[in-house]
């Protein structure tokens, strides 16, 4: 049976004689175990870098054999000793050089991709932990890895697309590559009939419409515009509620805004809950729209379990959100910085409630066409497939699709 190894982004604690591990990273990686026909291991380097939405683990808790790498520890040709696959991240810097290393040990190397350069630029231009002159020089190191990333993109044997924004950026490297939607809604935990039809009869009634917004409060996620968008709506005699869900740098400032400002009866800061239990019961039956007020054009697997849940979306034109509405009619796409906007929209919608109704059935039936089980199966075929060519033979895109063989899964 064939050896997958996965080299993510993402790192793990080493803590109190344990490990503390991303929950969203550990829910597909229990995916990869249950769907993938042969031996897994996983590779993870130990940083101290927050983890805020994560859990404590132990090494018996992975589906595979783990491997810990120190931070600044390069992937050797032992950790891929044996491996057909290597599912390593097109995203992190330190896994760009990988092509002559799966060469020589016969892996397929395969580069899974969410980030676009606006995208990174943009997150740079925005660290609020960074002055003006070093987010300079970070935009300009970005630059200068682009060409870098291109080139060892062009060098796997297959391409793994998150999201529409890096499809379209980089599909021109992997014509047959798979495009998924990542996310953590398995169809069980999407609404059900009953709540949809309770939903839009409450907005049929009349009262507040119910706003919600969770994830990361920080600026490249747009919480800044959060409390804005609510003073706007109340200043345009607009009745709602919203509900923010996470932590970040900007919640502090949230917090204060919110106590000291004119929307503590309509707005509420929450922490960070579980997400199955906690976040997803809430979206389903409190609330009819989820707002987004991105700055960056990432995935975020946000859209899709806000729409798993029923509800309609208030995004920014972003380079994820605008062909998602476009695609889904799921909701509505308002310029970026701009809380005023999201008044307006919200003074029309509470005129036409219908129509928040029709657009949260829309976004359920894309949901459930993309749920966690469909899209982790899209994405284990599509490796599958990798895994029965010949091995890697460093000759890039050319070596991709042997006469005869299949290509990867593309979108349906």
């Amino acid at each position: 049976m064939p050896l997958l190894v996965l080299a993510p982004s993402v790192h793990i604690i080493a803590e109190d004689g344990g490990l503390r591990a991303d929950d969203k990273f550990l829910s597909g990686l229990q995916r990869h175990a249950e769907m993938w026909d042969g031996p897994m291991r996983i590779l993870l380097r130990v940083d101290s870098a927050p983890l805020p939405f994560s859990r404590l683990v132990t090494e018996a808790d992975f589906p595979g054999e783990l491997r810990l790498l120190r931070a600044d520890e390069p992937i050797r040709a032992g950790h891929l000793a044996g491996a057909d696959v290597l599912l390593a991240s097109g995203d992190s810097h330190d896994q760009m050089d990988l092509a002559p290393l799966c060469a020589a040990t016969g892996t397929r190397l395969v580069y899974a991709v969410e980030y676009t350069l606006p995208t990174r630029l943009r997150t740079a231009l925005m660290d609020p932990q960074r002055g003006p002159l070093r987010r300079l020089r970070s935009a300009a190191w970005v630059l200068g890895q682009e060409r870098r990333r291109r080139r060892a993109l062009g060098a796997a044997a297959g391409l793994q697309f998150n999201g529409y924004p890096a499809h379209g950026a980089y599909r021109a490297l992997d014509p047959g590559g798979c495009l998924y939607f990542d996310g953590r809604m398995s169809r069980a935990m999407m609404a059900t009939e009953d709540e949809m039809m309770d939903r839009a009869a409450r907005l049929r009634a009349g009262g507040p419409i119910r706003l919600i917004a969770s994830g990361r409060l920080e600026p490249m996620k747009g919480a800044q515009d959060l409390v804005p968008a609510a003073r706007a709506m109340r200043k345009a005699g607009v009745d709602f509620t919203l509900d923010i869900f996470g932590a970040g740098t900007l919640a502090p400032a949230i917090a204060a805004a919110i106590a000291g400002g004119d929307v503590g009866d309509r707005v509420r800061l929450h922490p960070p809950v579980d997400f199955q239990t906690g976040l997803v019961p809430r979206m389903r039956r409190d609330a009819d729209i989820f707002l987004s007020c991105h700055r960056q054009g990432d995935p975020s697997c946000s859209y899709l379990e806000a729409m798993g849940c029923g509800l309609a979306v208030i995004g920014t034109a972003n380079e994820m959100w605008r062909p998602m509405a476009a695609d889904t009619q799921a909701g509505w796409v308002l310029p970026m910085g701009r809380p005023g906007a999201v008044a307006d929209c919200m003074a029309q919608l509470a005129a036409r409630r219908d129509r928040i109704a029709a657009a949260g059935r829309h976004a359920l039936d894309f949901a459930r066409a993309h749920d966690f089980e469909q899209e982790f199966a899209r994405r284990m075929e599509h490796l599958a497939a990798i895994a029965r060519r010949p091995a890697f033979s460093g000759r890039g895109a050319a070596s991709r699709h042997p006469a005869g063989a299949p290509e990867g899964s593309s979108r349906p």
